[in-house]
């Protein structure tokens, strides 16, 4: 794995302000992690930024020279996550964990897909899965990524995780199960023009509320309900129409 030497100051001021100010510096604030304990730092956001950039860079093992107060030294980490400016790219934040190299770590290290699959020449569609692994393994031995070779998969056949050959040194904490990637059968002409020409679902109504009156109901309604007044004259039309004529 890649080996880089960066260096930080140890802050004493910390919040939303103070890290504002320091990026106005081209600077980034950063926070160091160390078994429990956390150190505010800042380092030259060009530096992280050239070391990102790298094959492999975010799992770089970084030599930190730690500048100012009592924290000073050297440490040994590595970068736990970092934040950047969804509009231009600028890093907004760093946290790196320290590291012995004696002691095993967990990490997260990306799939390289290597080979072009039997499948795919045969017209199937290559379908990426886990596109990263956790693995387990001392400072020393993280990989920059994980090669995957994908050259004899064939239509409808996956390649998981318990496919894959860890390195030496390394164990892949991720489910075995987990699929890595899979050659689609192709899609036909025909089926393609069916999905293609499909005639959009038809429209539905309007949903009938319950209780809601149908179209004339409300006109209906008053009259057979009618009261006082109004129902009295009814009555009497009804009794002229149903007597019998002399």
């Amino acid at each position: 794995m890649e080996r880089v030497a960066l260096t930080a100051q140890v802050r004493e001021k910390a919040g939303k302000g103070v890290a504002r100010g320091l990026r106005r510096e081209k600077l980034v604030p950063a926070v160091l992690y160390s078994h429990g304990k956390s150190t505010p730092i800042s380092m030259v956001s060009k530096d992280v930024t050239k070391v990102l950039k790298t094959e492999g860079g975010e799992h770089a093992l970084i030599n930190l020279k730690l500048e100012g107060a009592k924290e000073a030294g050297e440490r040994m980490a590595l970068i736990k996550d970092y934040q950047v400016d969804p509009l231009n790219g600028a890093l907004l934040h760093l946290d790196l964990m320290e590291v012995a190299m004696n002691e095993k770590v967990k990490i997260q290290v990306a799939v390289h897909i290597v080979g072009n699959a039997i499948g795919v020449k045969e017209g199937g569609i290559f379908q990426y899965g886990q596109r990263t692994l956790e693995v387990e393994c001392l400072p020393a031995q993280i990989p920059d990524s994980i090669e995957v070779s994908i050259a004899d998969l064939k239509i409808n056949e996956s390649l998981h995780v318990r496919d894959i050959t860890a390195p030496e040194g390394v164990r892949i904490l991720t489910d075995g199960d987990a699929t890595v990637a899979t050659i689609q059968p192709p899609i036909s002409a025909e089926k393609l023009e069916a999905m293609l020409s499909a005639a959009p679902a038809a429209e539905t109504g309007e949903p009938e509320v319950v209780g809601k009156k149908k179209e004339g109901e409300a006109e209906a309604a008053p009259a057979a309900g009618a009261k006082g007044k109004e129902a009295a004259p009814a009555k009497e039309a009804a009794k002229k129409e149903a007597a019998p004529k002399k």
